[in-house]
């Protein structure tokens, strides 16, 4: 039976965008700037995973649930996905403000780029005093409307805007319009998919002074113009996010056991986002004894289906996500 417990080599992204937050609230030392993502977890083609410790060290995500699948990713997951691995896992870093997205659901997706749409979430880890969160709309637009904003560069005066702050949750389904606003560091769970329709840039240009390329068309037809009242998350206890994509929640330990909430035959990702803690995991048969390990800010793991008891002590802020 597989129950190791992987550790993975971040891809770390310089962006034009990025800032220098990453490699400090990893605990890394990098000679990389402006840092704009980290990808802790993908099998995005090109950047699939990497296990950087223990017996399956060198080995990439992929290799692994090719070996192991069902017991890797949990059964279900594996007759749905194979080896490609249903969630892309980023720490995000904005030093400016990224561009007015959309992404398309899976149905558009399938029919323009056969893959995947995609449905994401962020959670806020830190920001500066002026941070912004842009998503949805907040007053009702047509279709026609929308290419007319995008032309005359009014996109945004219809676009809701939070101030952000650490804690806070958005849930982006795929049609949903958004934009990471400058100064926020965030996590950030998504569906394993590449495709992103660009709707609007601020009008800004490259270094030889030309705008770049929107999808203003393609957007058109993925947007959701459903308007509604807020669009930030309000859990009730520790549920951020429960969609048929993944369900995530947010764990503040204390020296009291902790038990990670098993809801789905998954694989569990834990992203510790502050402090460090203790965790204690095993599969529940007599033949499989415990396993100890230990989490720091800035860490990410991936447990196998087949541990289906994880509990946690210490001063940590977790997110704990299945598929």
């Amino acid at each position: 039976m597989f129950t190791n417990v992987l550790h993975f080599t971040p891809y770390l992204k310089s962006v034009i965008w990025g800032g220098e937050r990453i490699a400090p609230f990893k605990g890394i030392k990098t000679d990389r700037n402006a840092i704009g993502e980290s990808w802790e977890i993908s099998a995005v083609p090109g950047h699939v995973s990497v296990v950087d410790k223990g017996p399956e060290s060198g080995k990439s995500l992929c290799e692994l649930i090719r070996e192991h699948g069902a017991q890797l990713v949990g059964q279900d997951i594996f007759n749905r996905f194979g080896e490609n691995f249903p969630l892309l896992i980023k720490i995000i870093d904005a030093r400016d403000d990224l561009s007015v997205q959309v992404h398309p659901d899976d149905a558009l997706a399938r029919k323009r780029h056969n893959c995947p749409g995609k449905t994401e979430m962020w959670h806020v880890i830190d920001t500066d005093a002026d941070a912004r969160i842009y998503v949805g709309l907040k007053e009702s637009i047509t279709p026609e409307e929308y290419e007319r904003r995008v032309a005359d560069n009014s996109i945004m005066d219809v676009i809701a805007a939070y101030d952000s702050a650490p804690g806070d949750t958005f849930f982006l389904p795929a049609g949903r319009i958004h934009a990471i606003g400058a100064g926020n560091l965030l996590a950030e769970i998504q569906q394993t998919s590449d495709i992103t329709y660009r709707i609007y840039d601020y009008d800004r240009r490259d270094k030889d002074g030309n705008p770049r390329q929107l999808h203003t068309a393609e957007a058109r037809d993925a947007i959701d113009y459903t308007v509604h009242p807020d669009y930030r998350s309000n859990p009730a206890g520790s549920l951020l996010a429960d969609c048929p994509y993944f369900v995530v929640h947010k764990l503040n330990l204390t020296s009291e056991p902790t038990v990670l909430p098993h809801t789905r035959e998954s694989f569990t990702i834990v992203m510790c986002l502050s402090g460090e803690a203790e965790i204690t995991c095993s599969t529940g048969l007599t033949d499989s004894g415990p396993q100890t390990l230990r989490i720091s800010q800035g860490e990410t793991l991936l447990f196998p289906a087949t541990i289906t008891s994880i509990s946690a002590t210490g001063t940590a802020g977790l997110l704990s996500i299945q598929a």
